[in-house]
């Protein structure tokens, strides 16, 4: 049982009661005041100090006990009020005890059990001469039944608080998951792009290095701009301040279409956008362009981006021969699905006579 390891370890209660614990064992003062003014019996002291412990050790361990072990407490508890209530009516303090301890039980039990404890101080006291009884019950209900309702509210509220720690704790792990997914695919999308463009200047730095020394030159330059850029990049996702703005993702764009000697016919409006929607269009045209470079074999790839019906729609499409099948779900197209359905916009696909991509997202301010 965990509650007699606890005491044994020196967690004597639970460290969010503080001191408090201590302070309420000094009701067992009851206990004593009949002998202010009667001499106790020749066996009383001896069974009071055995009394006290017997109950010390079980009064710390109920506030560790739950379900059975709680009624156990409870019982006991009882058990040791009903014993001495007819020699002392001090005893009353034990079914105060013993109403306290029903909190470790759900509320319905709970409440069931209190009321249990307080019909037995009521049936008990019958046992105390009348004179007496009064002193007994007094203390017993009046105390006990605000103690023990406190006491199961106080645990109900325990409960619900540990439960929304929990909840706050699931809500930070599930947030923490999602911005390590966010930044998978921004390193996907970013490195993905900038890598397909060196391998491009590369090879044609390749060609070009025994016929052209001064183009090869100019390449490797570029080369070394894309590579600087896509570190610059990383750096900035990586620290959490990464801006995807859409100029820098349509000169890209170009210099990534014009070095796979893919045409670009242009059709880009003006519009508003918010700095979240500028980030996801921009790194849909970058994931878009990067799939033509990659996949398309294309000569001739389409952009627009404009404004239909309130909606922010930008369309890229190629007319390339090669099959697309493979990308339709691979990260960077499932990354630009999340993060349009994340702003409450669509993307879609269309594989004909080459690939088609569309990416919907509501306008500022829209309904």
């Amino acid at each position: 049982m965990k509650t007699i390891k606890s005491v044994l370890s020196g967690a004597w209660v639970p460290p969010e009661l503080g001191k408090m614990p201590y302070l309420w064992a000094l009701s067992l003062v009851f206990m004593v005041w009949k002998y202010v003014n009667v001499a106790p019996g020749r066996y009383e002291i001896p069974l009071l100090l055995l009394t006290l412990a017997v109950f010390f050790p079980l009064y710390l361990a109920s506030f560790w006990a739950r379900g059975k072990h709680a009624v156990l407490c409870v019982l006991v508890t009882a058990l040791i009020g009903t014993l001495w209530a007819p020699w002392n009516v001090g005893a009353s303090a034990f079914f105060i005890y013993a109403s306290a301890m029903c909190a470790g039980l759900k509320p319905v039990r709970a409440y069931l059990l209190l009321a249990g404890v307080m019909l037995l101080a009521l049936v008990i006291s019958l046992a105390i001469p009348e004179r007496l009884r009064l002193a007994f019950l007094l203390p017993a209900l009046t105390i006990g039944i605000p103690v023990g309702i406190a006491s199961v509210m106080q645990a109900g509220l325990e409960r619900s608080r540990k439960l929304v720690i929990r909840k706050q704790e699931e809500v930070e792990h599930m947030a923490t998951i999602a911005e390590r997914e966010r930044i998978s695919r921004d390193m996907h999308d970013l490195l993905g792009h900038s890598l397909s463009l060196i391998a491009l200047k590369a090879e044609l730095a390749g060609k070009l290095a025994a016929r052209d020394p001064d183009a090869c030159r100019r390449e490797i330059l570029d080369i070394e701009t894309a590579a600087r850029r896509a570190l610059s990049e990383v750096r900035a996702a990586v620290s959490g301040y990464q801006e995807s703005g859409l100029a820098h993702a349509l000169a890209s764009a170009r210099a990534s279409l014009a070095a796979a000697n893919v045409g670009l016919h242009e059709n880009v409006q003006a519009i508003p956008l918010s700095p979240a929607a500028e980030h996801v269009v921009a790194l849909a045209l970058r994931e878009a362009v990067t799939n033509v470079v990659r996949h398309a074999a294309a000569a001739n790839c389409t952009l627009s981006l404009g404004m239909q019906d309130g909606t922010i729609v930008l369309r890229v499409a190629d007319d390339g021969s090669a099959a697309h099948a493979g990308i339709r779900h691979g990260n960077g197209l499932t990354g630009m699905r999340e993060r349009a359905a994340a702003l409450g916009g669509t993307l879609a696909v269309n594989v004909a006579k080459g690939l088609s991509l569309e990416l919907r997202l509501p306008a500022p301010g829209a309904a």
